[in-house]
């Protein structure tokens, strides 16, 4: 095992987290930070200077004695880079939308009888999303009415239209922007594989014209994809509304059988829990000898069923090995996205079961039980029941499960925010006005192994609450603010005067958690809602964005595709640009021009507060309003 070459206290800000990594390492358990000491980085691959896309290479890309050295087929730095960038972009992208894609299936299924295990349980949204895309809904049933709407959206996935369904929500400014600057995303798939195509070698050669497909591509998944993804499985599992659940590893409970949900798709995880919660299955775990079956989120699935079902969340994306370390876990279920190979070996160390689910993701030495939309409810019970058999093998001596839960509200999904204003945005706009709301800014996304865990997520909360300015989160960003006791009410007390006040005339949280990553979608239409009820576009609003400890292709997509609607956003860590000054410059300076937003990059979260914080002083002052 390699050790953790700094002490564990400066690796995470949580206890729990803490607690576990002594444990691991008493057990001779590996974990990212070890793995993580033990590399050695490579600069030209940090900035983006590698390139293997054809066998006339590998080449690096580099600058010696003054003169450049190209690559073999004459490709410079900002070339590379841009390369580079651009199909880490069409990743991110096509990961979140292939998500949206599962979700449609699923929708079609039941519009058309093909399952039992699924159903429409929001029939309100499904008849106001329909209409708002142009779908006559007077007279037709749920399902016919599913079935239409899923026939437009598959259309989103191709390459016959000029636009995006969603793209109607959007300020008028901002689509004659995309459609002057030719970034408006036409087909979900096609902006994928032309990024994959023009950067194959000796296709598109111009680092400004990749930059640019780069910003359509992940368009295409935030106005897409994702947003497919987000209303869809609102429909179909419910939209979410306010509630109370838990966060921590102190959620796992050592006498009941435990059960982690990790991944990203609601489809595996709802069904899980359904079965989890049946009579048949609580019986026979009480007749292997637990008091029940306790059901406990991770990542971006746990923030599903945190917001819909209020399933208490054990832990985010650095905390998954450590959760398996508790020795209280006897079965791990996956489906895909954000899991880390190292998993199955470490739930081998204990009497973990790891169950993957999709087609897509197979992880050696996992058991693969194959979910469909039509066999979902039979397979969720195949895995409950292994899940039943894990716990004749829990050894209570390696059993060691720490802290307390932290209670949280959860559940503000965009018609819950509204329901909460009174059905309007108009007292979020007055606040806005009158500068007891300075601004709303959204903290996003994952965990990075090379910053403490979860202090930039706590930190730049709070310092964004002290003025003023309300947060939203979504992703791995939740359970860290979760746990600093932001996620309650009471967590106002932390906040300024005048948010202190707004939240508690609400009786809301000082952040609102939205979702899981998929769920930043919802983020950028209440911008959109916002802009256009004030008649502007949303690069005039005092909004920012932030993922202050980001590390998946993902999190990149859904950076460019908030700068590329008009929001401005921070980064935790520079993407791998950094070997291209042209491409650097063009995201930090050049695509405020463009676009009317940019990136920001600093390591310190004071500081980026700081940065955040000015940004929207400087958006109030152009609004006429008091900075």
């Amino acid at each position: 095992m390699t050790e953790i070459e700094m002490n564990i206290e400066s690796l995470t800000i949580c206890d729990d987290a803490r607690q576990m990594l002594r444990k691991a390492k008493a057990e001779g358990i590996e974990t990212v930070w070890d793995r993580l000491a033990g590399q050695k980085h490579c600069t030209f691959c940090e900035q983006g200077l590698s390139c293997q896309k054809c066998v006339m290479g590998p080449c690096r890309i580099v600058a010696k004695g003054g003169k450049v050295k190209l690559g073999v087929c004459g490709a410079d730095a900002d070339l590379t880079v841009a390369r580079n960038f651009g199909r880490f972009i069409a990743a991110g992208s096509a990961s979140h939308s292939d998500h949206g894609r599962d979700v449609i299936e699923t929708l079609a299924a039941v519009a058309e009888g093909t399952t039992r295990d699924f159903e429409v349980r929001d029939e309100q949204k499904l008849a106001r999303l329909a209409g708002e895309l142009g779908i006559a809904t007077e007279g037709k049933e749920p399902k016919a009415l599913a079935g239409e709407l899923c026939a437009l959206l598959y259309q989103d996935f191709c390459s016959r239209s000029k636009e995006l369904s969603f793209v109607r929500r959007l300020p008028e400014k901002r689509r004659a922007l995309w459609n002057k600057l030719g970034i408006t995303p036409r087909g979900i798939d096609r902006e994928v594989v032309e990024m994959m195509h023009r950067t194959h070698m000796g296709v598109d050669s111009d680092p400004v014209s990749i930059c640019l497909h780069a910003a359509r591509t992940a368009l295409s998944d935030g106005w897409g994809g994702s947003m497919i993804a987000t209303e869809l499985s609102d429909i179909l599992f419910g939209t979410p509304t306010p509630r109370a659940s838990q966060v921590n590893l102190g959620v796992l409970k050592k006498d009941q059988i435990n059960i982690l949900l990790h991944g990203h798709s609601p489809i595996v995880s709802e069904t899980i829990l359904a079965a989890a919660r049946s009579p048949e299955m609580i019986a026979k775990a009480k007749a292997a000898g637990a008091a029940g079956i306790n059901v406990a989120g991770l990542c971006c699935t746990g923030n599903e069923v945190l917001m819909r079902q209020g399933v208490p969340m054990a832990g985010n994306h650095l905390m998954t090995e450590l959760a398996l370390v508790t020795g209280a876990v006897e079965l791990m279920v996956v489906d895909y996205q954000c899991i880390m190979p190292s998993l199955p070996h470490i739930a081998s160390c204990y009497h973990t079961r790891f169950v993957t689910t999709s087609d897509k993701a197979h992880f050696p030495g996992a058991t693969h039980v194959d979910f469909h939309f039509d066999n979902a409810g039979a397979k969720a019970r195949e895995v409950v029941e292994l899940a039943i058999e894990a716990f004749a093998g829990r050894d209570p001596g390696r059993v060691d499960i720490p802290g307390t839960p932290v209670e949280i509200m959860t559940g503000f999904s965009n018609e819950a925010v509204l329901a909460a204003l009174g059905g309007t945005l108009d007292p979020l706009i007055d606040a806005l006005k009158s500068g007891a709301v300075r601004g709303v800014a959204a903290i996003v996304g994952c965990n990075n192994p090379k910053q403490q865990h979860d202090y930039s997520h706590v930190t730049l909360a709070r310092e964004l609450i002290k003025k003023n300015i309300l947060v939203v989160a979504t992703g791995c960003a939740t359970v860290a603010l979760g746990k600093a006791g932001l996620l309650v009410p009471a967590g106002a007390d932390q906040a300024g005067e005048g948010l202190r006040g707004v939240c508690n005339a609400l009786g809301i949280p000082p952040v609102l958690h939205v979702g899981s990553c998929v769920d930043n979608s919802r983020i950028i239409h209440l911008c959109a809602l916002l802009a256009n009820a004030l008649g502007l576009d949303i690069s005039d609003l005092p909004v920012a964005a932030s993922a202050p400890e980001w590390y998946s292709e993902k999190a990149a997509a859904i950076g460019l595709y908030a700068v590329a609607s008009g929001v401005y956003t921070h980064l935790g860590l520079p993407p791998n640009i950094l070997g291209s000054e042209m491409v650097t410059k063009l995201a930090l300076e050049g695509l405020e021009d463009v676009v009317g937003a940019s990136f920001a990059v600093e390591i310190d979260p004071v500081a980026a507060a700081g940065l955040m914080d000015a940004r929207i002083s400087a958006k109030r002052t152009a609004l006429g309003l008091s900075a």
